[in-house]
């Protein structure tokens, strides 16, 4: 889908929504965005996923406060909640999905954000039916963002959202350490930028991406002593999160790449090359057509 606005349009006009309108998404807008969260099965990496929008009914919208955001979220009117399949690339794929289901979400008009450590996953994972073996590592608010929620959102502030890493702290060509310029990427300067604005994790960018010939190297820059291993992720059962990141700028950079006349397909095929450190991960390419 995705069809009805260009897609560079949509990631530039999605920011994370906090604070919402008290009021219900409309009747027709839930239907539609319900049909096309339906149409996304599976995926880059072939994982099968499954969303659907949990939505509060008009005239009841304290219905879904019991379902656990630890006050982070102000007025949500609804949810996007997904399942994958577990599975060696779920998180990469969950991400992926995810992130399309939200940008499905903001040609409708809908504000939305992320939730991969700040909600109950039992009680989410019981409005999607959740089977033994799937996974729900994230959900993501959805509705009408309140007029003045961007100035008004203190944690947006901390984590200095609308702020990204520049383009040379994430491409590169051939290797680490030699930077890939926009216009030596050509054609793919801009899903390059997409990429480089999706959101992530306390806004940390893991993403990294190395051109080697026709392919697009993607690998995890993993934050020492965040995510995977750390003491409060593992306690409280949050999924890596860096991985989802991953998944999240796959889909900015493959949409817009799509959207350009630009096909491809994703690969797994680590060329082995010399790491940028001990923390960097390969985890898929991109392979020219």
């Amino acid at each position: 889908m995705l069809t009805t606005r260009l897609i560079t349009e949509i990631i530039k006009q999605r920011y994370s929504v906090r604070i919402y309108q008290d009021v219900p998404i409309a009747a027709e807008t839930q239907a539609e965005l319900q049909a096309r969260l339906e149409a996304i099965r599976e995926g880059p990496l072939r994982t099968s996923v499954r969303f659907k929008l949990v939505a509060a009914a008009a005239g009841d919208s304290q219905s879904l406060r019991g379902l656990g955001t630890y006050g982070l979220i102000k007025n949500p009117p609804g949810f996007i909640v997904g399942a994958a399949q577990a599975g060696a690339f779920a998180l990469e794929d969950y991400g992926f999905t995810m992130e399309q289901a939200i940008l499905e979400a903001t040609v409708l008009g809908l504000g939305s954000c992320w939730l991969g450590g700040n909600f109950t996953q039992s009680s989410f994972g019981k409005r999607i039916d959740k089977r033994a073996d799937e996974i729900v590592p994230a959900v993501s608010s959805v509705g009408y963002a309140d007029p003045d929620s961007r100035t008004r959102d203190i944690l947006r502030q901390k984590a200095r959202s609308d702020h990204r890493l520049p383009w040379e702290s994430l491409f590169f060509e051939g290797h680490f350490g030699k930077l890939l310029t926009p216009q030596a990427a050509g054609a793919y300067a801009e899903p390059l930028e997409m990429s480089r604005l999706a959101p992530s994790a306390s806004n940390k960018q893991p993403w990294r991406v190395i051109r080697s010939g026709s392919r697009w190297h993607f690998y995890c820059q993993r934050t020492p002593r965040y995510g995977k291993g750390s003491l409060i992720f593992t306690v409280l059962r949050i999924a890596d999160l860096q991985r989802l990141d991953i998944g999240i700028a796959m889909c900015h950079f493959e949409l817009t790449a799509r959207g350009n006349g630009l096909e491809g397909a994703w690969v797994c095929a680590d060329p082995d090359l010399p790491p940028g450190d001990k923390n960097t991960v390969y985890i898929t390419s991109w392979q020219e057509r």
